[in-house]
């Protein structure tokens, strides 16, 4: 759970790195709490009401850690804007996010993965 708070305490922080473990463990917990904030919303006939204040409440910290993870493979964080793309654009990024950690220190800051090792 550290993993979700390191990113929530990162809300906007969009410099550094991201390793895959706290990207793709936020991504999970976002998706599982996404699921639960449907069923809630659909039993109570809210009209998505939830589903809109979920999305705007996880935007911010979503793209932070995305451009994060791009930052630990070397990528700028301009490389996100790939999602404009159909389909490609997303598959690269899938990509990008399954690629390990660029070993030692880069143009964005330390190793991350290096810390716990």
């Amino acid at each position: 759970m550290n993993w979700y708070l390191g990113v929530l305490k990162k809300y906007a922080v969009f410099d550094g790195r991201a390793r895959r473990k706290e990207y793709w463990m936020y991504s999970l917990f976002n998706l599982i709490v996404y699921c639960a904030v449907l069923i809630v919303d659909g039993v109570l006939g809210l009209s998505g009401i939830l589903d809109i204040l979920f999305i705007l409440a996880t935007i911010i910290p979503g793209l932070a850690v995305s451009v994060r993870r791009l930052h630990d493979i070397g990528k700028s964080g301009f490389w996100f804007l790939l999602l404009l793309i159909p389909i490609i654009g997303a598959v690269t990024l899938l990509f990008f996010a399954c690629k390990d950690s660029q070993p030692g220190n880069n143009e964005f800051g330390a190793n991350p993965k290096e810390n716990f090792a």
